[in-house]
């Protein structure tokens, strides 16, 4: 892996916890059949790079491409 790469895996490893780290402690999270996680367990599982962790972080960049989709579309229907 290049080292822009590793440096783009980084920065988005870090947005998914920032975004983790920013919900009550008493969430708990459903990941598909692999069962509930709290957010500290879901950080850790991002940090060690396990398979529920690159999910998570699948999961969330799909929901941060959906939303600038969403956004975009919405403000390009506008009459303002």
């Amino acid at each position: 892996m290049q080292k822009e790469d590793k440096n783009k895996e980084k920065e988005i490893k870090k947005l998914v916890i920032a975004r983790l780290d920013a919900l009550p402690s008493n969430i708990s999270i459903s990941v598909g059949s692999e069962g509930h996680f709290n957010k500290t367990e879901l950080i850790k599982q991002i940090n060690n790079d396990t398979e529920i962790g690159r999910k998570m972080i699948e999961i969330e960049l799909a929901y941060l491409r959906k939303l600038k989709e969403g956004i975009f579309h919405a403000s390009g229907n506008s009459n303002n």
